[in-house]
């Protein structure tokens, strides 16, 4: 069973690696395809967590004022700048098989390129949006310490969740197609039940508990701890989310590898 598994990862990582290319034209066209005829561009991918920011802004330093271990915009920003960079790339992933049909049932190359050519995609979004949380960062003079050696260790635990989440998603779509539905309800719980804009010091007992077993809450905290110099709430946490991540990519590869035979019959 060892050696079967062995197997499969190499043989999936080789793929990826003999197939690299075509990875980068499906992500460069599929940038093109996202922002066609838009007056704005990637302008987008800094419009959207603005306007959130000022509209959660308002919401909480005037209506209802919580207290934040940084200014309240750029902590509100920085978990929309992170929780974003997830949402759309599993929402893009989703739809990633079904949306490309006629290449899934034509010539073999590995259809794992379809998910993680849209994060790809999400992840350049991602580094643009980037620009303004300097920027805040800046303008209201917090600057990274000690703890910012985490942030490399963050984005790849942010970055593997997500692709583990894209594959599964992708291929439950396939199969199942209100899946498109009911993703919609639950991404806007999952958001409301992270920590994206409110602090983690909110939550006490159970609420507390569930937080720390939500792994977009520890990614996020993980961001703000890196980026603000900010005490991690739970190393624990962290790790473990490390860990379930890797873990979780793999399984979710594995199947989606081993399911590729079905996806022509499903479409």
């Amino acid at each position: 069973m060892l050696n079967n598994l062995a197997t499969d990862v190499r043989e999936m990582l080789h793929e990826q690696l003999e197939y690299r290319e075509l990875l980068y034209r499906m992500a460069a066209r599929d940038l093109i395809i996202r922002y066609k005829q838009t007056i704005m561009g990637f302008g987008w991918a800094i419009f959207m967590p603005l306007i959130n920011t000022v509209v959660f802004s308002v919401v909480f330093t005037q209506v209802a004022p919580i207290a934040t271990p940084v200014p309240y915009p750029l902590f509100a920003y920085t978990g929309l700048w992170a929780w974003n960079f997830f949402a759309a790339s599993v929402r893009f992933s989703l739809n990633s098989l079904t949306s490309n049909a006629s290449l899934v049932g034509k010539v073999y190359f590995p259809r794992e390129i379809f998910p993680f050519s849209n994060i790809a995609v999400c992840l350049v979004d991602f580094a643009v949006a980037t620009v303004p949380l300097v920027v805040l960062m800046l303008w209201y003079g917090v600057a990274p310490g000690k703890s910012i050696v985490l942030l490399p260790l963050v984005l790849l635990i942010h970055v593997t969740f997500t692709a583990a989440m894209g594959l599964v998603l992708a291929i439950a779509n396939l199969f199942y197609r209100d899946v498109k539905y009911l993703f919609e309800l639950v991404i806007a719980v999952w958001m409301f039940s992270s920590s994206v804009i409110y602090p983690l010091d909110r939550l006490t007992g159970k609420l507390a508990l569930i937080a720390f077993l939500n792994p977009t809450t520890v990614i996020i905290d993980g961001y703000r701890a890196a980026l603000f110099n900010l005490p991690i709430h739970s190393m624990t946490s962290l790790v473990s989310t490390a860990v379930l991540s890797f873990v979780f990519l793999l399984g979710a590869w594995l199947y989606f590898h081993r399911s590729e035979y079905q996806f022509a019959e499903a479409l």
